[in-house]
């Protein structure tokens, strides 16, 4: 593994536009003080840590971190040593709870006769999550291919059920007998609204320029009116997102699916205190589908639910799977088709005692549609 040292980084500085140049790699960049305090963190940074940059430099390290891995004796005594310092696949558990593995390198740089330590955190999981985004992608893409073939069969029969129905009960003589034909057509009307949803939105896209809080408010008071549940919504909006090229309704659609998710799976759970964040941040160099995007929003819907099951968390966009006790299985899947108009993607993360669905929207002026 390749990581910058201490003379590179001195001599992109002078050649290149360092913080610009930094601010667009993968790889999170820190730079701290002899008492760990950050001094500077690149944009990477704040995807790994999530939080933003006002909430990173200026504040402690160890604040961030409630255990690791990582030799720490050997972390700070990179300063006194001079010797760089690696451990690769360090365990990271965040205060917020979150949990992640990545490669670490530490060297020791002077600036302004001042000993810091530059940091680079390296994701592990970053590879293994685009191999196996590639992989899903394409096996979700083969099964909603083959539910929409099976749906298109399905629809055909059912007009064929309905007509009769009605015709029969033309010809019957009792009302008595007319109530049996009439739970043929409500049953077949049922059948034919889950095959058109197994089809998907048929509605061709509308994008405009919209501001993303302004479509997640009217989710979040869309589920704040439901009075079936008493789960709490919080917010935690980067206002320094731009507007974002989108369709308004097809955004509101999706991202209702998935907060109604978590509001459907903590209400099978009422020992837990419910708790849904919504979270928005800009993030850079976004790998989608083979495409990198240089700017990307990125939502967060995260609960505090018992998390996913382990067997589900593979197939859980494929219509018709679900873990809730009433569903149909057809609500992510639907806000993956939506969030695929706007060449997007959704990935998923959970464990116990929290899920976090991530939704990443491109952020520039192509047409989606092309």
């Amino acid at each position: 593994m390749h990581y910058l040292s201490a003379s590179n980084v001195e001599f992109m500085s002078e050649s290149v536009n360092t913080e610009n140049l930094l601010d667009n790699l993968s790889t999170a960049v820190l730079v701290l003080d002899g008492n760990l305090v950050v001094q500077y963190a690149n944009h990477a940074s704040q995807a790994v840590f999530e939080r933003s940059l006002n909430l990173l430099i200026g504040y402690s390290f160890n604040q961030f971190i409630a255990s690791s891995s990582l030799d720490f004796f050997r972390f700070q005594n990179t300063m006194q040593s001079g010797e760089v310092y690696s451990d690769s696949e360090v365990i990271f558990r965040f205060t917020d709870g979150r949990h992640t593995q990545a490669d670490v390198s530490v060297t020791s740089i002077l600036e302004n006769q001042d000993e810091k330590l530059l940091i680079e955190i390296r994701l592990v999981e970053q590879q293994k999550k685009i191999s196996q985004e590639s992989h899903q992608w394409a096996q979700q893409q083969a099964a909603r291919e083959l539910v929409r073939g099976l749906a298109h069969e399905i629809k055909n029969p059912l007009g064929g059920i309905r007509g009769a129905a009605q015709l029969l009960a033309k010809q019957l003589p009792s009302d008595e007998l007319k109530e049996f034909t009439q739970v043929i057509i409500e049953q077949s009307d049922r059948l034919t609204n889950l095959v058109d949803r197994l089809l998907g939105p048929n509605l061709r896209p509308s994008f405009d320029w919209y501001n993303v809080h302004q479509v997640l408010e009217k989710v979040c008071t869309l589920v704040q009116l439901d009075p079936s549940h008493n789960i709490t919504i919080t917010r935690d909006y980067d206002p320094s997102i731009p507007e974002v090229y989108l369709d308004q309704d097809m955004m509101q659609q999706a991202t209702l699916n998935i907060v109604r998710n978590s509001v459907q799976v903590l209400s099978d759970h009422p020992e837990i205190v419910g708790e849904i964040k919504i979270v928005t941040r800009i993030e850079r160099q976004v790998l989608i589908h083979g495409a990198c995007f240089p700017l990307c929003v990125k939502i967060q819907v995260i609960d505090n639910g018992p998390g996913i099951p382990a067997e589900l968390k593979n197939t859980l966009f494929y219509p018709m799977v679900t873990s809730k006790k009433e569903g149909s299985g057809l609500g992510l899947s639907i806000s993956q088709t939506l969030i695929g108009h706007h060449r997007g993607k959704i990935e998923m993360d959970s464990w116990s005692g929290r899920t976090e669905f991530t939704l990443y929207i491109p952020i520039d002026k192509k047409d989606p549609q092309i």
